[in-house]
């Protein structure tokens, strides 16, 4: 098992995927970890493959999920959190609004925990956190609106449960995307719901976060998440009876991984459908 894998969900990111990998391979470079790269390309229909490809060189191991059309970013994260193999997984939007160097402060926060979080999500709401470019008025006030009614129906106490960033464990990731269904935006939603039904810890830490104006969510794409955070809720309450608990092999102590970092940072760790892997 690597140490780290590092799931970007991509659909036509030609433009910025490049500046995203460069960050990422700048980072690794830093770091002494068995790492792995998988980018899963969502369907699209420009060169984002042919660029991800490009950068083959930069890394020690970088690889490409294709959908056969486009589903749905919650398929894409799925698709590549199921094929990754490291003990910490980790998935970033392909637009860098969270730079990958987040990763760091969440394993500073986690190291504080008296019980190690098998899920750590990134947080604008968390106190702490930077937004060095907000998003326009109404989609800020959409997305509000949305996180008071997710907490309300599926994830109470859960401030933000919708930035592109977060981190499972490789057991976790197992246990709680292999049960998920949700192909669209809500999938976040989803895999935090079954992390709290099977008794995972996760932990919200502060990030710096950037607002990209080419942002892939349109302000429908709130309405439409709603109606389906109705539908994960009861997916979730269904399957709760036949869940198991994880907590107790959750909270146990796993091997440990050392980043080289300054000063150095220890890690406790504990079928793709019809895509097509491209290595």
């Amino acid at each position: 098992m690597r140490d780290l894998s590092i799931i970007i969900p991509a659909y036509n990111e030609e433009r910025r995927i490049s500046e995203t990998l460069l960050s990422i391979a700048e980072w690794l470079d830093e770091r002494g970890l068995d790492d792995e790269v998988i980018v899963v390309d969502d369907g699209s229909t420009d060169r984002t493959v042919e660029v991800v490809l490009s950068h083959t060189d930069r890394f020690r191991r970088l690889r490409v999920v294709e959908s056969p059309r486009n589903i749905g970013k919650g398929h894409a994260v799925r698709q590549g959190m199921l094929v990754g193999t490291g003990r910490w997984r980790l998935f970033l939007d392909a637009d860098n609004s969270t730079n990958v160097r987040e990763f760091d402060r969440m394993l500073a926060a986690a190291a504080k925990e008296p019980i190690e979080p098998a899920v750590m999500i990134a947080s604008v709401a968390a106190e702490g956190a930077d937004v060095t470019v907000r998003q326009p008025g109404l989609r800020s006030f959409c997305g509000r609106l949305g996180n008071r009614i997710i907490q309300r129906l599926v994830l109470p106490g859960i401030e933000d449960s919708q930035r592109g960033f977060k981190v499972f464990t490789g057991e976790a990731s197992d246990a709680i995307f292999r049960r998920c269904e949700a192909d669209g935006w809500a999938f976040d939603v989803e895999a935090l719901a079954f992390a709290r039904a099977l008794g995972y810890h996760i932990l919200e830490v502060p990030v710096t976060w950037e607002h990209r104006e080419d942002s892939r969510v349109r302000v429908g794409a709130y309405f439409t998440t709603l109606f389906e955070v109705v539908r994960i809720r009861q997916h979730v309450r269904s399957s709760a009876p036949s869940l198991p608990n994880m907590a107790d092999r959750a909270s146990q102590q796993p091997p440990t991984v050392v980043v080289h970092a300054d000063p150095p940072v220890e890690l406790s760790v504990a079928s793709t459908d019809d895509s097509t892997i491209v290595v």
